[in-house]
């Protein structure tokens, strides 16, 4: 199999290996570094991963589809995840993502044509004190409103 993960992957994975009491406890550390050079956990880059820690590729696709933090699927550069959990619910997120899909052309799980936007629902974001609330890309953004996502938006623009 052709290796497409970098050097500078599997020099950090090599750097983690003492830290973990097994090889296969390196699981996640690995998707969140191949996702964060490769921005989707590809197939064949979940295979590579497999091999790499010695395990079934079943195994590595089990983990990676349980948790909602791992693209399956290639996203936009700018990756807008809207907390529809009941908090942020009660204080206007259906209205917030009804608004962005209607900003954007698209509905939750699909990406721009011009691949810059990708928005999805997020389950929970833990932040049910700062509700309505968002993750783009990395960053948290929180007390969201329909003005604030106009803001945020037009400053990716």
């Amino acid at each position: 199999m052709a290796k497409r993960l970098s050097q500078k992957f599997y020099d950090e994975m090599k750097k983690l290996e003492p830290r973990y009491p097994t090889k296969v406890a390196l699981l996640l550390p690995a998707l969140h570094a191949a996702q964060d050079e490769q921005s989707w956990l590809a197939p064949d880059i979940m295979d590579e991963i497999a091999e790499y820690i010695g395990i079934h590729p079943a195994q590595v696709r089990e983990v990676a589809s349980f948790y909602t933090m791992y693209n399956l699927k290639p996203v936009g550069k700018y990756h807008i995840k809207v907390c529809t959990n009941v908090a942020c619910c009660l204080l206007g997120a259906d209205e917030i993502v009804e608004h962005v899909e209607k900003k954007l052309g698209i509905k939750c799980g699909e990406t721009t044509p011009d691949k810059r936007f990708t928005l999805m629902e997020e389950e929970c974001l833990g932040a049910c004190g700062t509700a309505p609330a968002m993750m783009l890309n990395d960053d948290y953004l929180e007390n969201l409103t329909i003005e604030k996502m106009d803001k945020i938006m037009g400053s990716l623009a």
